[in-house]
């Protein structure tokens, strides 16, 4: 057997060569950062990380991110040598279409990728929302000798994820919360695309995160004792997140790109793979080989999860044996197991008014009738309860002294949050969501977009959804918002269009564990309608209904509305019916959902014979022609708004009763 300095050098240099390798042979992605930062990733995957390679999903396994997911080889190298469920020929697909190595990590395609990764700082944020949900969980259902929930966060990040400004969003969320088990390694390298960090990136970043409230190591990030010590002291430090600034090499070993911003996004090139791995000490002719006795250190990883898994298993059924209801309760948190009944049964029914609440307010009524159903909703605002109505009353505010509290607040953080909601929802154990104006889903798009991409069940409630929030003006009045997100592949989006629509929109939601769903409400008040069995309002999950109908079995007309305009077309039909126009009026929360539905139930809601159809929607009008044809009519606004009381914006504006009668007739 080789000394263990030898042996423990011959397996971080096994994870350079094979993402070398990896990179050459598709001809396409980024070496240099898997050479930099193969000592950090082998300390901690083989030395610290809780991780069971036969079982990916294991509850209290730790998580780990690689947010630098430009690197994606070296999380590939690391997870065959482990043991995962990815193969040599993976490694050798790299990059290829529908392998499960792809470009960038995707969650969901490759066995212990816990998040997807790319657009840099996203996967710093995201695993803020991780360690939040731990801490939750914890605090939650731990007792004391028996800690169920104890678990990690770490992630390797780097210059660029710390210059995105999402990371100082989230970094600020993570030192307020002092989240002690979060443990970013950052690969210092001092090389971006363009060149040397000195072209743009000259803060003092330990004392920026120091500021943040962070513990901040700073090591050679090419010694493993080095390594070995940091995490240690990392892992000592309970009341900070913690930052280890690993001093590293880009491209480390290669004779001609080591630290240059040649070895970052492009092959090093067969001639130069094989001059750096004489560097390594390994023969330069074999390409994808691992030594027997580096395998065998990696692979011990297999046995080690198993062993650890087992422990918590045994120390689960001791807890299960003493906290009988607690061990119930957290076996359904984990499977996400909500009973369909119970939350049915708790939705309010709200009563029949002319002048009903705000479908923001409904919704925080909502929100509190369904908590005791939904033990595990956990969320809150960017700094916006008060308007968008978003705190679980009576449930406690999340902070380091009370983290089983369910209210939590984000602060001004509109992208950290949505990126954090991820985190939790990726996470598990908990239905998480957060909430802010609909204009600021300008702030959050991109994690909202991640989200999607991911199929996971993120929550997003966005209220002031029109120009229907008045005097704030242009600024803050959504226009063209639902369009926009209504674009994202796989977003189920929701505006329902009374109270009752909200608390079904709720329900909706929750079942939906598929994809993200943003519900999308208003700031002013509306009526709520008296319903039947024809138009109840549970039909929100098919997306669109026959709200009230023609006498005719073929109507004149279709009158489509969604939210805050569904009562305008309500008043349509009335006075089309005087003028001796017989209407049908349909009510459309969602798009995504009522184009999941039948063929013939999408007849039955929109028959073809009927081409004059006028919709109206205090937004862009653009995709409207999808569901009104040629022939029909949208109204809406194609401008931004303007500041003045609500309900003379809309008169401004031409969204009334009277135009959509003028359109109809």
């Amino acid at each position: 057997m080789m000394p263990n300095q030898t042996l423990d050098q011959l397996c971080a240099n096994t994870i350079r060569t094979l993402s070398m390798d990896g990179v050459q042979k598709a001809n396409s992605g980024h070496p240099g950062m898997p050479m930099g930062m193969a000592d950090v990733a082998y300390v901690l995957w083989t030395k610290y990380l809780k991780h069971n390679p036969k079982n990916p999903n294991w509850v209290d396994r730790d998580r780990f991110i690689l947010s630098a997911g430009h690197g994606s080889m070296l999380i590939y190298s690391l997870l065959h040598l482990t043991g995962y469920d990815v193969s040599m020929d993976d490694l050798k697909n790299f990059r290829q279409i529908k392998s499960k190595t792809p470009g960038h990590p995707e969650y969901g395609m490759t066995p212990g990728v816990e998040t997807t990764t790319g657009p840099l700082g996203q996967g710093f944020a995201t695993g803020v929302g991780m360690a939040m949900a731990e801490s939750h969980l914890a605090g939650t259902f731990n007792k004391e000798g028996h800690e169920i929930v104890d678990h990690y966060t770490y992630a390797i990040v780097s210059d660029g994820d710390l210059m995105e400004g999402v990371s100082h969003e989230a970094a600020s969320m993570a030192g307020h919360m002092k989240l002690g088990k979060l443990i970013y390694l950052y690969d210092s390298n001092m090389i971006s695309i363009e060149g040397s960090t000195e072209l743009a990136f000259t803060e003092n970043v330990n004392k920026r995160f120091e500021a943040y409230g962070w513990h901040v190591i700073e090591i050679d990030g090419h010694n493993h004792s080095q390594i070995a010590t940091a995490i240690e002291e990392a892992q000592s430090i309970k009341d900070k997140p913690s930052l280890v600034v690993c001093k590293t090499k880009i491209g480390f070993g290669s004779p001609n790109k080591e630290g240059k911003e040649s070895s970052h996004g492009s092959p090093l090139g067969d001639d130069e793979i094989k001059r750096t791995k004489e560097v390594y000490g390994m023969d330069p002719e074999k390409s994808f080989y691992i030594a027997d006795e580096a395998l065998e250190v990696f692979r011990n990883e297999v046995k080690k999860g198993a062993l650890e898994e087992l422990e918590w298993n045994n120390n689960f059924e001791e807890y299960s044996n003493a906290f009988s209801e607690e061990s119930k309760s957290f076996t359904k948190w984990i499977s996400r197991d909500i009973s369909t009944e119970e939350l049915e049964a708790a939705l309010p029914e709200f009563e029949i008014t002319e002048n009903g609440p705000a479908t923001r307010a409904s919704s925080g009524k909502v929100i509190n009738a369904i908590k005791g159903a939904v033990p595990s909703l956990f969320g809150g605002s960017a700094d916006l309860a008060p308007s968008t109505k978003t705190d679980i009353d009576g449930e406690g505010e999340y902070s380091a002294i009370t983290p089983a509290g369910r209210t939590i607040h984000y602060g001004v953080r509109e992208f950290g949050m949505a990126a954090a909601v991820n985190g939790m929802a990726l996470h598990g154990g908990v239905v998480p969501f957060g909430a802010t104006f609909f204009v600021f889903t300008d702030y959050l798009r991109p994690a909202l977009r991640l989200a999607a991409l991911m199929k996971i069940p993120s929550i997003f409630v966005m209220t002031h959804d029109s120009i229907g929030l008045g005097e704030d003006g242009p600024t803050h009045q959504p226009v063209e918002h639902l369009a926009s997100i209504r674009a994202i592949p796989n977003v189920s989006v929701l505006r329902p269009g009374d109270a009752n629509e909200v608390a079904y929109a709720w329900k909706t939601a929750i079942e939906n564990t598929s994809s993200p769903t943003v519900l999308v409400l208003t700031r002013q008040g509306m009526p709520t309608y008296k319903r039947s069995e024809k138009n109840a309002a549970s039909l929100v999950s098919k997306g669109a209904y026959i709200f009230s109908d023609s006498e005719k079995e073929t109507p004149d007309t279709i009158l489509i509305g969604t939210g805050s305009e569904l009562h305008l077309a309500v008043n349509a039909k009335v006075e089309l019916k005087e003028k001796g126009v017989d209407a049908r009026v349909v009510s459309m929360p969602s798009w995504d959902l009522f184009e999941k539905q039948s063929a013939e139930y999408k007849e039955s809601v929109l028959p073809k014979s009927v081409t004059n159809r006028v919709s109206i929607e205090a937004g862009s009008t653009f995709g409207w022609e999808r569901y009104i044809g040629t022939e029909g009519k949208a109204i809406g606004l194609d401008t931004f708004g303007e500041s003045g009381p609500a309900e003379e914006l809309y008169e401004h504006f031409g969204i009334t009763t009277t135009h959509m009668v003028d359109a109809a007739s």
